[in-house]
């Protein structure tokens, strides 16, 4: 059976998630970029169908600003943002790679901080319970699933999609 939950659910899964957060280091791919955040790893991690998580492969995320602290590297990151300029994503300008972003959205409690867990030491991602966004459909309210939404087929009408297309 698939799970879907709403951003409520979400967000009070973030606040409940502090307590059980351990902390963790992690960096570049050339070690230009480190980083140590406190998360809870057991509370899982999410992919997106959307074009910049399909292409960098993302597996991650999100903590509050204070859980983050960019250890080294700060002069050697450069960043991209498009759309409603929502959040900001950090990438190593020496070797490419995307290890976090910082933004505010008030869905998610107002800032955050997304953190790439690929980018985490001594983590292993294939014991991590992974949920599954459909922001390729802007299908937000549509919350997490256990498997991956469709990327060339348009999510469902919801009864508020309905509503207005009619």
């Amino acid at each position: 059976m698939e799970t879907n939950t709403t951003n409520e659910t979400n967000t009070s899964d973030l606040a409940s998630a502090t307590s059980a957060a351990t902390e963790h280091t992690g960096s570049c791919h050339c070690g230009a970029v480190r980083f140590a955040v406190r998360a809870d790893l057991g509370a899982g991690a999410s992919r997106c169908n959307c074009s910049i998580c399909v292409r960098t492969g993302s597996t991650g995320g999100i903590v509050k600003p204070e859980a983050f602290t960019l250890l080294a590297g700060e002069d050697s990151l450069s960043f991209y943002e498009w759309g409603h300029k929502v959040s900001r994503r950090f990438f190593c300008k020496h070797c490419g790679i995307h290890c976090f972003g910082r933004g505010f959205l008030a869905e998610v409690g107002g800032d955050f901080v997304s953190v790439n867990y690929n980018c985490l030491e001594n983590v292993e991602l294939s014991e991590l319970k992974v949920g599954y966004w459909d922001g390729r459909h802007n299908n937000w309210y549509g919350g997490l699933r256990d498997r991956p939404w469709p990327i060339l087929t348009p999510a469902p009408l919801g009864p508020f999609d309905a509503v207005a297309a009619s």
